[in-house]
C-alpha cells in the first residue's frame, strides 16, 4: 500500500531472542528512561500552530557557505573529517573510510518538497564516493535513513553497521543481507582488524510509516586505531551519557546532536546546554555539534544551535570543531574555526 521509500518493518519472528529484555517489550523497542514523543504540554494543536509561525531566520536568508568536497582532499596519517550538514559526515582513518546517515536527495522527508535542504547544502552527490569501506546508519528516520542515497550508494559499500531492525529496511530497497551488521544495545562488533565498533542507548524513537519503535535507534563507540571516537544520534538527555562516559571513556571525538529541539517534544532531542554537559559526560576532548544547518525541523532560527553551544560551551574542558560544510579537515590537528554561521 505504500511506496518503496517508506521501508518495511521487520518480522516479528526476528525479535524473539529479544521479548522482555531491558530495550526490547511486546514487540516495540523503548528507551532506558520512560519517554513521550510530546508531553501533554504540547499538544498537537499547540505545535502545529508553532509550525505555522515560525521565524524568518528559521531558514538561512542567503546560501550556507560551503566548499565541494573531494575524497581527493583527503590526506595521509589523518583522520580525515567531512561534514554535509546536518548529521551526514564523512570520516577517513589509516584508509579505511566511514559514511554516517548520509542524506543527499535535498529533502529529510517522503514528500518532496517538504523539510527542503538549505541553499548551499546540498553540492554533496554520491557521484563523489568511490567506495565506501563502513556505511553507518543510527536509525531509521528520514533525516538519517534517505532511500534515494541509499539505493545509488548501496553498489558502492562494502559493509552497512546499524540499529538493529534497520536492515529490513535495506533488504527491501534489494541490498545483500551478507552486507548489513546489526547490533542491540551493548554489543560489540570487530568490523576491520583496528576498528571495534559498539552500539549505545539513546534516547529517541523510530519508525517510517504509521508504527513507532518496531527497529531500533543507537549511537556507536568507535574505537579505532587507539583512538575513541562517540558517534551519536537523535537523543534527548538522560544519564545514557554517563553511563557511556564510565564505560567507554574518556573520547577523544564526540558527535553529538545539537539542533531540531522544542518545547513541544523535550524527551527526544538535546537543546544546546544539555549537548554541553553531554560531551562533560562523555568525557570528550573535543564535540562536534551536528544535527542542523541544513534542515529546518524544528522552530528555532537556523543558527541558534550552534550560538547557544559555543556560549554554553566557554571554559569547558573540550574543544568544539564546526567547520565549513564540504571541507576535509584534519581532527588529528586541530583545524582552525571559521564563524560562517554569522
Amino acid at each position: 500500500m505504500f511506496p518503496k521509500i517508506f521501508g518495511k518493518n521487520p518480522k516479528k519472528s526476528t525479535f524473539l531472542h529479544l521479548e522482555n529484555t531491558r530495550n526490547f517489550t511486546n514487540g516495540r523497542f523503548q528507551n532506558l528512561t520512560p519517554t513521550v514523543v510530546m508531553p501533554k504540554q504540547g499538544s498537537k494543536f499547540k505545535t502545529f500552530k508553532a509550525l505555522l509561525n515560525k521565524p524568518k531566520d528559521n531558514v538561512p536568508l542567503k546560501p550556507i557557505p560551503a566548499v565541494k568536497f573531494s575524497v581527493e582532499d583527503s590526506k595521509n596519517e589523518a583522520l580525515n573529517y567531512a561534514w554535509f550538514g546536518h548529521s551526514s559526515y564523512f570520516l577517513e582513518y589509516h584508509s579505511y573510510n566511514i559514511l554516517v546517515d548520509p542524506v543527499f536527495s535535498g529533502f529529510a522527508s517522503p514528500i518532496k518538497g517538504f523539510a527542503k535542504a538549505f541553499k548551499g547544502t546540498n553540492e554533496i552527490n554520491t557521484d563523489q564516493f568511490e567506495h565506501i569501506d563502513l556505511l553507518i546508519i543510527t536509525h531509521d528516520h528520514y533525516d538519517h535513513l534517505d532511500y534515494k542515497t541509499i539505493k545509488l550508494l548501496a553498489p558502492k559499500v562494502k559493509k552497512i553497521l546499524t540499529s538493529i531492525g534497520v536492515g529490513s529496511h535495506l533488504e527491501f530497497w534489494g541490498i545483500s543481507p551478507e552486507k548489513i551488521i546489526e547490533l542491540n544495545w551493548w554489543e560489540t562488533e570487530q568490523i576491520d582488524k583496528e576498528l571495534n565498533i559498539t552500539a549505545t542507548p539513546t534516547r529517541h524513537f523510530s519508525g517510517r510509516g504509521l508504527i513507532r519503535s518496531k527497529t531500533l535507534w543507537s549511537s556507536f563507540v568507535l574505537e579505532w586505531y587507539g583512538l575513541k571516537l562517540f558517534i551519536g544520534s537523535d537523543s534527548g538527555y538522560d544519564r545514557h551519557f554517563k553511563e557511556i562516559g564510565d564505560q567507554y571513556g574518556p573520547f577523544d571525538f564526540a558527535w553529538l546532536e545539537c539542533g531540531q529541539y522544542s518545547r513541544f517534544w523535550p524527551q527526544i532531542h538535546m537543546i544546546p546546554e544539555e549537548t554541553v554537559q553531554a560531551a562533560l559526560d562523555l568525557k570528550t576532548t573535543h564535540a562536534l555539534p551536528v544535527h542542523w544547518g541544513k534542515f529546518a525541523l524544528s522552530i528555532h532560527s537556523w543558527n541558534e544551535p550552534i550560538l547557544r553551544f559555543l556560549e554554553a560551551a566557554k571554559d569547558k574542558s573540550f574543544k568544539t570543531i564546526v567547520p565549513i560544510i564540504g571541507a576535509v579537515n584534519n581532527l588529528l590537528e586541530d583545524p582552525q574555526q571559521e564563524s560562517w554561521w554569522d
